[in-house]
């Protein structure tokens, strides 16, 4: 993962720990969580312009 062992996770949570907080570290993760999933949801959406594009092709077809 990216190079790092776990050394060096380790000091990157405890430099997360001291700056944000343990209370906050749960708050932060959630934010991530909730961003990465809205992120995937619409690369999955199809996309309005390319479903009029798809629609033009249909209606050339025909």
């Amino acid at each position: 993962m990216f190079g790092l062992g776990w050394p060096e996770l380790g000091l990157i949570a405890i430099a997360a720990v001291l700056v944000f907080g343990p209370k906050k570290i749960p708050e932060i993760g959630n934010a991530l969580g909730k961003t990465l999933r809205g992120f995937k949801d619409e690369m999955n959406k199809p996309d309005e312009k390319t479903a009029r594009l798809e629609e033009q092709d249909d209606d050339r077809g025909s």
